[in-house]
């Protein structure tokens, strides 16, 4: 994090030179007095100024966009993100991918869009000071991927309903079961529920009598 230290007559005129200094708003800055201002004797011998150190805070969407950016560079892909803050979630998308490149970096079932994505969440979130919800898309993956899940739930729950029996689907992360339970929760005559261990836990669709 950056800081500077200034010294004015006053808090506040020390704290308008740090500002313009960091190109920040107050908003962006944590404030330090280190020494409150003083008149001194008669109000003119031994007065004291006022020393105040100015601390930049991180920006979560910069952090972002630095770790996405030398990822993309070690991985030897070429690609741009766009990175956006919305009520503590950072959203990023990477985009422009080729398409060799692009299997390569969503990996099966989009595995390793999680990985960066669990990685991502570690380095924004480090300092602890407020928790940001992490999540990395690839050439709009994610939302085309929520449409096949919505599609398969409602084709399997079907089934359920036809054979009364209960449907196994493949295994799942943890985000893609969510949106087979969400899918499915007021579908009338089946139930869902998981079964297995991670990586292998998977969604179970029954019938319900």
């Amino acid at each position: 994090m950056r800081f500077v230290i200034k010294t004015s007559k006053t808090v506040e005129d020390a704290l308008k030179e740090a500002l313009i200094e960091l190109d920040a708003t107050k908003d962006e800055v944590e404030v330090e007095i280190l020494e409150e201002p003083t008149k001194g004797l008669f109000g003119i011998i031994g007065g004291k100024e006022a020393k105040i150190k100015v601390t930049k805070k991180d920006d979560p969407k910069e952090i972002a966009h630095n770790f996405i950016d030398n990822l993309l560079n070690k991985m030897g892909l070429v690609a741009n993100c766009v990175v956006t803050l919305d009520d503590d979630i950072i959203k990023v998308d990477i985009v422009d991918l080729s398409e060799n490149d692009i299997g390569v970096l969503i990996g099966k079932r989009g595995s390793g869009l999680d990985a960066i994505q669990y990685l991502l969440n570690l380095v924004v979130n480090k300092n602890g000071d407020n928790f940001y919800k992490t999540v990395v898309d690839a050439n709009n993956y994610r939302k085309k991927r929520e449409e096949t899940l919505v599609n398969l739930a409602n084709k399997m729950a079907k089934k359920a309903l036809i054979y009364k029996k209960p449907i196994k689907l493949e295994p799942m992360n943890p985000y893609e079961r969510r949106i087979i339970h969400a899918t499915l929760q007021n579908f009338d005559g089946v139930t869902t529920y998981s079964e297995g261990s991670e990586p292998y836990r998977r969604v179970v669709i029954t019938y319900k009598k």
